[in-house]
């Protein structure tokens, strides 16, 4: 299948759900029950490496399966990795919370935030403002946004309505177009993905091709393809703030042991 068939099931799939989803709890529901939106900015300061010589952030993943790999941890318990990550140093924690494809749950969120202080990242494929609302409402701090999915226009909407909601938004591209498109629409927080989702090839050195050519104020996250430390150490000379780090932890016995040689590689040791 096509990336456009792949996207397109995807967001027609959650079209569907959030068009359910939005019949039962209405957004104006969902508004009504926000208290004040806390500063936005939770996740950027938290992957940004203010200084060349600082070790590079890691945005640890739940992710129990993906249409690429298939099923990873079909048991894998997003509170237990929150722990670990939070235990082993990682700066935030990412969760794939999209049920049809990726076996996540929206009921993941709360979860977690009542068992870590990270950042907490919902990792979904967004189509509708409904989905900002039931992201703040569950105590998320951030939202991804995929270039791939969304028009300029939506794109510069979305991170918009997010910001008043309090979430910070990580927009994510795979090419320069994306990058300037999403530049334009506003994002200060950028996911490069080394996984073209058109075919699904992995290059491992998109990234490092495309860091140059993003503004230094812009907090970028390396995206897929980093399986191993020496992965990680060959960006720690780029202007990369982070990296998203999910099917090594998923794939191994001992994740926190894992999680442990990441971090001395994210140091330089």
């Amino acid at each position: 299948m096509t990336n456009t068939g792949f996207l397109g099931r995807i967001a027609d799939d959650r079209r569907r759900r959030v068009a359910q989803a939005s019949a039962r709890t209405p957004a104006h529901r969902l508004r009504a029950a926000l208290g004040p939106p806390p500063p936005a900015g939770r996740l950027e300061r938290a992957l940004r490496r203010e200084r060349p010589e600082d070790p590079i952030r890691l945005l640890c993943e739940v992710k129990r399966a993906s249409p690429s790999k298939g099923v990873l941890r079909a048991d894998a318990d997003p509170v237990a990795f929150a722990r670990i990550y939070e235990q082993g140093g990682a700066a935030a924690m990412s969760l794939v919370t999209e049920p049809d494809h990726f076996q996540g749950d929206p009921e993941w969120v709360p979860l977690v935030r009542k068992a870590t202080r990270l950042p907490v990242l919902m990792k979904d494929f967004v189509v509708d403002s409904w989905q900002l609302l039931d992201a703040a409402s569950r105590g998320a701090d951030a939202v991804l946004l995929l270039g791939a999915l969304l028009s300029e226009i939506q794109l510069q909407r979305l991170i918009g309505e997010a910001r008043q909601l309090g979430l910070d938004t990580l927009v994510e591209v795979h090419d320069e177009i994306e990058l300037h498109a999403a530049l334009r629409a506003g994002a200060t927080l950028l996911g490069i993905n080394n996984r073209d989702l058109r075919t699904f090839v992995m290059d491992p050195d998109n990234a490092v091709r495309l860091l140059p050519k993003v503004p230094a104020l812009v907090t970028t996250v390396a995206e897929s393809g980093i399986s191993s430390p020496a992965d990680l150490a060959r960006l720690r000379d780029t202007r990369c703030d982070a990296v998203l780090i999910g099917e090594a932890f998923m794939t191994s016995s001992d994740p926190a042991a894992v999680l442990a040689g990441f971090v001395a590689a994210a140091r330089g040791a």
